[in-house]
């Protein structure tokens, strides 16, 4: 399965989002806001197959992480997926201009959240 790092600066549903991907068989590393994932994606021995991000959080937002992610050589393909509650066209539009390569939107359920991040990670060619 693949290892995917999770940036969600609200804890129960960061947890939520832990326990739905392991029970689905990921490897999970968690952080609680955008610059946060972006230390741990500079230091990952693996780097990750696909990050999932929170948009609005403390200290930098997932867009500007996202940002900084895309511009480190290795991760020019790995999947970032928002999972966020800003799903307007404008908020879609600028998480894919920051370099995004989906949105799943909240709320969310514990089984859409895993057929979406296994349907991700096929068409990233990661077996997942």
């Amino acid at each position: 399965m693949a290892h995917i790092l999770v940036a969600e600066d609200e804890r129960d549903i960061r947890e939520l989002i832990n326990f739905t991907l392991m029970f689905a068989g990921h490897t999970v590393t968690l952080a609680a806001n955008g610059e946060e994932a972006l230390n741990q994606a500079k230091a990952a021995n693996p780097k990750p197959d696909m990050i999932v991000m929170d948009v609005r959080m403390p200290r930098m937002t997932g867009y500007e992480a996202c940002r900084q992610i895309r511009q480190l050589p290795s991760y020019q393909d790995t999947p970032i997926v928002f999972l966020t509650a800003k799903g307007q066209d404008d908020e879609v539009h600028q998480g894919l201009e920051a370099g995004a390569t989906a949105y799943i939107l909240k709320p969310f359920s514990p089984d859409d959240l895993t057929k979406r991040v296994a349907e991700i990670l096929r068409k990233a060619g990661v077996a997942g």
